[in-house]
């Protein structure tokens, strides 16, 4: 497996990826029946941003199976969010993923990485944590799904730069 910067060559790939995710309906914000053409936008976009960066795991015969997107705010978060294909789990593909959102959250100058993830999401949570993410709070009932339910979130934070005040 590779971790590298995602191309224009690669949107339909992570598109799809993106949808067989979202449409297991546990994992994601997003939920069935987003808008395709929007998410292709961003993405397309992010591409040229200097302050973003996208990040895929390809297998050797050239499937992309994780990606990963990290965008630094002004202030130096660098918020990220990721995916993995379902068979791909539990088979080092996030911790690589984040192990590259880490190095080019440095490379652009980024002294801090932000997340969030559902509490029901054992999994990851236990992966974050495994690279240093500490839980920094909850935000409780926060989103909406489109069921009427309503889902917290766990806030997770990885500062990369102690030293400065």
């Amino acid at each position: 497996m590779t971790i590298r910067a995602a191309t224009e060559e690669d949107v339909d790939a992570t598109l799809d990826l993106f949808e067989a995710v979202v449409n297991e309906g546990t994992w994601m914000g997003a939920e069935p029946g987003f808008d395709r053409n929007e998410r292709r936008g961003r993405f397309l976009a992010s591409l040229t941003e200097d302050r973003c960066t996208q990040l895929v795991a390809m297998t050797d015969g050239g499937e992309i199976v994780g990606m990963l997107n990290l965008e630094v705010a002004p202030y130096g978060v660098a918020g990220l969010g990721m995916c993995v294909a379902r068979v791909w789990r539990r088979r080092g593909v996030g911790g690589a993923l984040v192990e590259g959102a880490v190095d080019a959250a440095r490379r652009l100058g980024a002294h801090k990485l932000s997340l969030q993830v559902w509490p029901h999401n054992e999994a990851a949570l236990r992966l974050y944590a495994r690279h240093g993410f500490v839980e920094e709070g909850r935000l409780r009932r926060h989103y909406r799904r489109r069921n009427g339910e309503l889902w917290d979130a766990v806030m997770m934070g990885l500062v990369l730069e102690e030293e400065n005040a």
